[in-house]
């Protein structure tokens, strides 16, 4: 049966206090974006050195919206509600917590239980994971009706979607909380069930491996395969381009992962393997199937 959160966690708008496990680019869009909302925000990282980066990579995104005039606060309003940590025995007032580390089960395993364990049993708690499955990670948690997938998209504040991932166990009245959360940070929420690669990982991945066949087997270049989408099925980039943004060894994470369940179709290609191994990850590394300067 599901049960009413308290209005700490359900009232209008954003959560009042949110915490971030993770400063990296994802939970620095998250943390921007729901600073923005008016929430205060908690990130906390794994050593000192990672969490100054993590405070300067947001501090420097919020200069720029306040810059482009999309911060209806003033810098110093929204760095007075940032606060940063090595300690997750600061989530312990948060009303939601978004883990967002690396995509990887065992490290998101651990983490969700760190902070399982310092919070109380009404907080809500949310993976920004974009392949694991929900419920493999609920099984691991002693509370699995708080917790739910919470998948943003690179990057965060450009971004206009965020797909919400119910588990078999999450307490269905979750759902309506998450899309009021989602809608307060100025985003549009999906709203999925647990299934492999949810909707967005499972359609984008697919777009993306043929995209790589059809480079890997000369069909065309990489800007004709991207040029195709964009100006034949109104895409904004293609998806060769996207799979740079997002990181060649993150869609190949996600691919192996749908090939282990979904079969063949998702075979990572030749190619993507080969330029991961060779350490050119897209836009993050300087080289993928384009060269960036950024």
């Amino acid at each position: 049966m599901s049960t009413a959160p308290d209005q700490r966690i359900s009232g209008p708008g954003a959560p009042a206090h949110v915490g971030v496990l993770g400063g990296g680019r994802m939970g620095a869009g998250i943390a921007h974006a729901f600073l923005l909302a008016g929430s205060r925000v908690t990130v906390v990282e794994r050593d000192e050195q990672s969490m100054d980066a993590a405070s300067a990579r947001i501090r420097d995104s919020l200069a720029r919206s306040v810059q482009r005039g999309t911060a209806a606060l003033a810098l110093d309003a929204l760095e007075r509600a940032l606060e940063t940590g090595m300690d997750v025995e600061a989530f312990a007032a948060c009303g939601l917590v978004i883990e967002a580390v690396p995509e990887d089960r065992a490290s998101k395993v651990e983490a969700l239980a760190r902070v399982e364990g310092v919070l109380p049993d009404d907080v809500v708690v949310a993976s920004n994971t974009s392949s694991i499955s929900i419920d493999d990670l609920a099984g691991e948690l002693r509370r699995p009706a708080r917790f739910l997938g919470m998948h943003f998209f690179n990057p965060v504040p450009a971004s206009a979607l965020v797909e919400i991932v119910m588990g078999a166990a999450t307490d269905p009245g979750l759902d309506t909380v998450a899309r009021t959360w989602v809608a307060a940070i100025g985003k549009t929420p999906i709203v999925v069930r647990d299934a492999p690669g949810f909707a967005s990982s499972r359609l984008g991945v697919a777009l993306g491996l043929e995209a790589i066949r059809m480079l890997q087997e000369g069909v065309a270049t990489a800007e004709d395969i991207d040029l195709a989408m964009q100006l034949g099925y109104r895409h904004p980039m293609g998806p060769l381009r996207t799979t740079d943004v997002v990181g060649l060894d993150v869609r190949l994470g996600i691919a192996e992962e749908l090939h282990r369940k979904l079969g063949e179709r998702f075979a990572p290609p030749e190619l993507l393997q080969r330029l991961v191994g060779e350490g050119h990850l897209g836009r993050k590394t300087g080289r993928g199937f384009y060269e960036w300067s950024d």
